[in-house]
């Protein structure tokens, strides 16, 4: 994919954040847009479906959070890369960004080229490293469908946040793998991509209050694993 077809849409209410972020990145070939509040910046990502948004917490009408949520929600976002870029610091709020379905957390001030160089990591992963050869994984009840980002469990349906699916689906393609935390970084976060240490077990508790804590097991001071049953 050229740069000039990667669609980057950034949200915040500080015009000068906004003129900052955008003469950066179109300085490097990408598609930029602009919205300074949450609903906005819904509304324009349901026009250009932006391979990624970088978003502010606070700002007017809905929040960075909240915004983040609601794209979430929309299936035709499943491939859409979220980053937070943002004064708030505290721990909270980079739990509550995963917890949305972030992909990343930035705290400002950031300098252009280090957010440069974030945001060309964070696009290398619309490059899947996933195994192609695999669709759908079937264990009992339970059907992931790749495809369709759905996990399927019995008769209910559940559309979980692109991390939540991904990070399932890595681990349940190799059911009783153990999967190194370094590892589960790399495939499901990227390795140019820092995260908090605390992201991989934000995911992993979702996902066992989702899907049922006895097909996660915790490797301490390893990694996790898929049990199937």
């Amino acid at each position: 994919m050229k740069k000039s077809d990667i669609k980057i849409l950034c949200v915040d209410d500080e015009p000068d954040i906004l003129e900052i972020l955008k003469y950066n990145l179109s300085n490097e070939g990408y598609d930029v847009s602009t919205a300074s509040d949450g609903r906005s910046a819904i509304e324009k990502a349901n026009k250009i479906i932006p391979n990624l948004i970088i978003l502010d917490v606070m700002m007017p009408n809905i929040d960075g959070i909240a915004a983040c949520e609601k794209i979430r929600l929309d299936e035709k976002f499943n491939d859409t890369i979220i980053m937070f870029l943002t004064a708030r610091g505290e721990e909270y709020s980079h739990v509550a960004a995963y917890e949305a379905g972030a992909d990343d957390y930035v705290t400002k001030p950031v300098k252009p080229k280090v957010l440069v160089s974030k945001v060309k990591g964070l696009l290398r992963r619309l490059k899947k490293v996933f195994p192609k050869d695999i669709n759908e994984i079937v264990f009992d009840e339970i059907r992931i469908d790749r495809e369709k980002y759905k996990v399927f469990i019995s008769d209910n349906v559940l559309n979980l946040p692109r991390k939540e699916f991904e990070l399932m689906y890595l681990l349940a393609s190799k059911p009783d793998k153990v999967f190194k935390r370094e590892k589960i970084m790399e495939l499901v976060w990227g390795s140019e991509v820092v995260v908090g240490d605390r992201t991989i077990d934000v995911h992993i508790r979702k996902l066992r209050e989702k899907i049922g804590d006895k097909y996660f097991k915790t490797i301490k001071g390893v990694g996790y694993k898929f049990v199937a049953e």
